[in-house]
């Protein structure tokens, strides 16, 4: 098997917890300047600017897919010389991005600016942050990943009411430019002194341990790309068209906002239940089932009209949500081990943050074409419960054990 630092020196556990709570707090500020900022300010910024709604969204998708796509090489360095310099490095171009997006004098420099922003999530977003745990903890490092995303998902319940909250009292460019502070405060220096212990090398004898780039092109290592894409695209598409749907049941849109923060409740609840999942099933069975459960709940929003099921199967949803955020996190390590962890999430993390970013245009373009929300959602479980299928072909080949190596 691979490890990484399987046996911290006495006193070590007391910086490993530092480490810990530096990447709580600063994914909490990054998520929220860099993302939840904008579902809250997107409609200020199209009236003020007198850009159309999808316009303005689309700039912010373009920085979306901008950190899909450097994550790639982002992975990479992580391996070689570790998160301080590198997240430093994004907290600084993410302050500095934010800057941009609001003195963007036309919208080419407003889309410029957030390509910025894109290629700063990447440096700060969560792929870097589980790199970090996964090296720094070794076999502890699902206690430590579960940790980090039950907090930082947190992130929309500080920032969303912070946003509004300022953007009640100024403008959406003061908004952000007061974001941009907090961003830069926070972050910085807890990426820059917190994260200042030693890039620990990795020692492995798992037998699947290959060259990166073999194991980027393996059929087990591209069905797992596919098999996220296509649940993932699912997955974030029931965030954004849960509420569209309700409206059409003619559920309020109040209630529906209800429903669908029951459903963000519900990630916390599977994120909780992880580790004793990990315990019980393998991991291909263990994918199959989680994304099985993403095709199941978003065909069954799509069936179901009552709206006491709806909120049942949005907290469902919810849960596999949560799971699913894990279930990327430690995909690689348990299949390849963690000795080119960086490389090899960064390349699978791509896919998941493209879907993040057109989800909400293919779920209303399937509505559209199809006639309605209803049938969207389960168009939707169709590709979801292809992705359960392409799961199935996850495993690794069994290699002939390697010798020891030291990474």
């Amino acid at each position: 098997m691979t490890q990484a630092n399987p046996h911290p020196a006495p006193g070590a556990a007391h910086g490993l917890r530092w480490v810990l709570v530096t990447l709580c707090v600063t994914e909490i500020s990054s998520w929220g300047v860099l993302y939840y900022a904008f579902t809250v300010l997107s409609e200020q910024i199209s009236a003020d600017t007198g850009w159309s709604p999808p316009a303005v969204t689309a700039a912010f998708s373009a920085g979306l897919v901008t950190a899909a796509l450097v994550g790639i090489p982002i992975g990479r360095w992580l391996d070689r010389v570790g998160p301080r310099w590198i997240m430093t490095a994004g907290s600084i171009l993410g302050s500095l991005a934010v800057v941009a997006v609001v003195t963007a004098p036309n919208y080419g420099w407003f889309v410029a600016a957030w390509v910025l922003a894109g290629v700063a999530m990447s440096a700060v977003f969560y792929a870097p942050a589980f790199a970090a745990l996964t090296r720094f903890f070794g076999t502890d490092a699902v206690r430590a990943l579960t940790a980090l995303t039950l907090v930082a998902g947190f992130a929309s319940t500080v920032f969303a009411p912070l946003t509004a909250a300022l953007s009640a009292q100024m403008s959406w460019r003061h908004t952000y430019l007061v974001l941009a502070a907090v961003m830069a405060v926070i972050t910085i220096p807890a990426h820059f002194f917190g994260l200042r212990r030693p890039w620990p090398a990795v020692t492995t004898t798992h037998q699947h341990v290959e060259a990166p780039t073999r194991t980027a092109r393996s059929g087990p290592f591209l069905a797992l790309i596919a098999a996220f894409a296509l649940a993932g695209l699912a997955s974030y598409a029931v965030i954004a068209n849960l509420v569209p749907l309700m409206s059409q049941r003619g559920i309020s849109t109040g209630a529906a906002a209800v429903a669908l923060g029951l459903g963000g409740a519900g990630q916390v609840l599977g994120r909780l239940g992880y580790q004793r999942l990990v315990r019980r099933v393998g991991v291909v069975p263990r994918t199959v089932l989680v994304m099985a459960g993403v095709a199941a709940t978003t065909a069954l929003l799509g069936l179901f009209s009552s709206f006491a099921a709806l909120v049942v199967v949005a907290i469902g949803a919810g849960v596999i949500r949560g799971i699913m955020t894990l279930l990327q996190a430690t995909a690689v390590t348990e299949r390849w081990g963690s000795a080119h962890y960086g490389h090899l999430s960064g390349i699978l993390s791509a896919p998941i943050m493209i879907a993040t970013a057109v989800g909400p245009f293919v779920g209303a373009a399937l509505a559209s074409l199809l006639g309605g929300y209803a049938a969207m959602f389960v168009a939707l479980g169709a590709i979801a419960a292809a992705g359960a299928l392409m799961a199935v072909a996850t495993r690794p080949r069994v290699a002939t054990p390697v010798p020891v190596v030291r990474v």
